[in-house]
């Protein structure tokens, strides 16, 4: 039978509480835990006691959730039972000895069971809230790099824990239990997430409150995107706004340092065809944005990020072709251009051109770039792909793009020129695409789809995307109507060297007829 506790002491006069017994000997051992060679020779008996100080704990916690007029008496047993957290916590780290020492104790399901618990006070007291993050804190490090570990607090942990931990108010609650989801997530262990895909929803909506979180970006990264199943699960239960979220992690992974692997690409041909498919579903859901009340419609911001990622996964080689011989896709775009351009055209709203150039960075609305991401995805579909470029002139799509090219604050960079760009090259060749060539002059293209007149070569500047053909006629039956000016253009163009931005600024300025103001323009866009 266990000592009785002694009475409060007295100090001054001001009545203390008495020690507790046992949290001198657990903040002691958790001390030493952060030396390794302590770690590694600690005996299995330790673990034992700390288990049993953390059970006969647990058993307050067990009796507020019950009588809530207890809560108030569990200070002593909350500064226990974190200190064996702790005390496991700092055991368990890089030594695999000790978690499979503290495992085969069963002290992950009471820790596990604890922690549930102290979701269900529902009190907010800093002490339980400190017990809590270090349970978890225990449960990450003794799953770290030990898979039998991982699989035990999995089917503990799995789904309750996560279900209360991941959409906790406490950011650092929800940093640690989407820390132990990373780790114990496997291939195998997706199928569990299949058939309880609000985890995976609580995942996307953490991150969506907490979009600095790298666990939580990592879990998607790294997992959810590594099975295609669950993502097209998933990806129809979302909220619009938490679409917006997994669509930037998507964007991310596309981008970012590490280039998509040979084994990422056969997946993200399977994202391609959804990303297209929803795109081509939704892309009129964008028209709502011309309504005052509905500036901020979620459905059509959720749009415009797939739009988004249809011009990275453009960008990339491996998913080029798939998207280019996608059906349909490229007359929706180009259908969807001429609705909005034609709407801003009509009346003034948030696709109309706002005819200048500010000197502030600020989005103003989140309408802004849309135009020129449909030009640039038209430019991409049309990359060394005869059949899409001649089905843009089919459609009328080369007079649809040459009146979008005048400045607007909105959509800067339809006329933007940057080398390292495909999409450059490719809009560029989307537009000259009438071109044809005479004969005599013999053409080569090079590996970058740049091409070359190898008699009478253009010269190039700096900062110019492709360098064209010098000697060249316009097909009247291709573009009727516009083969006199552009082939005027076309002059002006070689004579002044400039690069294809400043040449499509020729072409917006004279179809417009407003040579005064050509200078101007051209002080603009020229290339440096």
């Amino acid at each position: 039978m266990a000592a009785p506790r002694p009475p409060p002491g007295r100090l001054s006069g001001v009545l203390v509480p008495a020690p507790i017994p046992d949290l001198e000997a657990l903040r002691a051992l958790t001390g030493l835990f952060k030396e390794q060679r302590n770690r590694e020779t600690a005996p299995r008996t330790i673990f034992q006691r700390v288990l049993d100080i953390l059970e006969k704990s647990s058993r307050a916690v067990k009796l507020a959730c019950r009588d809530p007029s207890q809560v108030e008496h569990l200070a002593s047993s909350l500064q226990l039972i974190t200190e064996c957290f702790r005390c496991l916590r700092n055991a368990c780290i890089e030594c695999s000895v000790n978690q499979n020492s503290i495992r085969d104790l069963d002290t992950i399901s009471v820790a596990v069971d604890l922690i549930l618990l102290f979701r269900e006070l529902r009190v907010e007291q800093d002490s339980l809230l400190t017990a809590f993050r270090c349970g978890l804190q225990f449960l990450g490090n003794i799953a770290s790099r030990n898979e039998d570990s991982q699989s035990i607090v999995w089917i503990h942990a799995f789904p309750e824990l996560f279900m209360s931990c991941l959409n906790h108010p406490d950011k650092k609650i929800v940093a640690y239990s989407s820390m132990i989801l990373f780790t114990c997530l496997n291939p195998r262990r997706m199928k569990d997430l299949e058939e309880n895909l609000n985890i995976a929803i609580n995942v996307i909506e953490a991150h969506q409150k907490q979009p600095e979180s790298e666990w939580l970006f990592l879990i998607v990264t790294d997992h959810f995107l590594k099975s295609p199943e669950l993502v097209q699960a998933m990806y129809a239960k979302l909220s619009s706004q938490e679409r917006v979220t997994f669509l930037d992690i998507m964007i991310a992974k596309m981008v970012g340092d590490e280039q998509l692997t040979k084994n990422d690409v056969p997946l993200f041909l399977q994202y391609a065809e959804l990303i297209a498919s929803s795109f081509m579903d939704q892309c009129k859901t964008v028209l709502k944005l011309t309504s005052e009340q509905h500036a901020e419609d979620e459905d059509a911001l959720a749009t415009i990020r797939l739009l988004d990622v249809l011009c990275e996964m453009t960008a990339n080689t491996e998913l080029l072709g798939f998207l280019q011989a996608f059906p349909d896709l490229l007359e929706r775009v180009i259908d969807l251009l001429r609705m909005i351009h034609v709407t801003g055209k009509d009346t003034s709203n948030i696709f109309s051109a706002s005819g200048c150039i500010k000197a502030e960075g600020d989005i103003s609305n989140m309408a802004e770039g849309f135009k020129s991401h449909l030009i640039r995805l038209i430019g991409n579909l049309c990359y060394k792909n005869k059949e899409n470029q001649d089905k843009v002139n089919e459609l009328d799509g080369i007079p649809l793009i040459l009146d979008s090219c005048h400045i607007d604050d909105s959509n800067p960079c339809i006329l933007a020129c940057d080398s390292q760009q495909p999409w450059c090259q490719s809009l560029s060749w989307c537009l000259f695409r009438s071109l044809r060539i005479q004969p005599g002059a013999r053409t080569t293209s090079t590996a970058d789809g740049q091409h070359r007149n190898e008699e009478t070569k253009a010269q190039r500047v700096k900062g110019a995307v492709t360098t064209l053909p010098a000697h060249v006629c316009w097909d009247r039956k291709v573009t009727p109507g516009l083969s006199d000016i552009m082939a005027r253009t076309f002059i002006l163009f070689n004579m002044s060297r400039l690069g294809p931005g400043s040449f499509l600024c020729f072409l917006s300025v004279f179809l417009r007829d407003r040579w005064a103001h050509c200078s101007v323009r051209l002080s603009r866009w020229c290339i440096s």
